[in-house]
């Protein structure tokens, strides 16, 4: 599974995790996908949407 949001397409990000000393290492940004049976094209699926997709009323429940 790619994690990505199946209506807006929001991803992984990557960035800097800061330390005390401000030594930066490498992380990851990940959304908050929540698995949610929506109609898309016609069709009851089962998909990964964001939960911002979600409180804003783009994935209709089905």
């Amino acid at each position: 599974m790619a994690y990505k949001c199946k209506i807006c397409g929001k991803g992984s990000v990557a960035g800097h995790s800061y330390s005390h000393s401000h030594k930066k290492t490498k992380r990851v940004f990940k959304p908050n996908l929540q698995k949610q049976k929506i109609v898309l094209d016609k069709k009851t699926q089962s998909v990964y949407v964001c939960t911002a997709c979600i409180r804003s009323g783009l994935a209709k429940k089905a």
